[in-house]
């Protein structure tokens, strides 16, 4: 039996179903939660980072944004990667941890992931969302990285404890 085959055991059809449904989306009403991504893309050679600084936020930030619906973490993280940066993993994302983005709202969650693998088909010119992006040494950040970006930065290359708020 496939995989698909016997998820498809558990679907509930007919009147459950419907009433599944309807829960849901009374849920997702009631309670709507947004989820993005955000990765730290890490040149071992140099020992540098990517970082991007929005044309509609302050400050020098890791890429990333967020989940489309019908979309998984690391397909949404692929595609801000390419967008925002030219950048294609050449494996599978590492998810290093998912914080909570008080800042952000009430609802938001961010999933933090490392990549040290990939490839970048050109440097990222700026455009209408993105008004600078590149690598920096690790020793050399700049002065406007933000604090949630240099946490991110401490947990990976310092060993300090991740906290649970972005």
């Amino acid at each position: 039996m496939t995989e698909q085959a016997d998820e498809a055991r558990f679907r509930q059809s007919g009147w459950p179903g419907l009433r599944a449904r309807l829960y849901h989306l009374y849920f997702l009403l009631r309670r709507p939660m947004t989820l993005g991504v955000r990765g730290l893309v890490h040149d071992r050679a140099a020992n540098a980072v990517f970082l991007i600084r929005h044309t509609y936020v302050p400050g020098w930030q890791l890429p990333g944004g967020g989940v489309e619906v019908d979309e998984t973490m690391a397909e949404a993280l692929t595609r801000e990667l390419e967008e925002e940066g030219n950048i294609l993993p050449g494996e599978p994302p590492v998810l290093r941890s998912i914080h909570y983005n008080r800042l952000g709202s009430r609802r938001d969650h961010v999933a933090f992931y490392l990549i040290q693998n990939y490839r970048q088909s050109a440097p990222k010119l700026a455009d209408h969302e993105i008004a600078e992006a590149g690598f920096f040494g690790l020793d050399t950040l700049p002065r406007e990285t933000t604090p949630a970006t240099r946490r991110r930065i401490a947990e990976v290359f310092s060993g300090a404890p991740p906290s649970p708020y972005w």
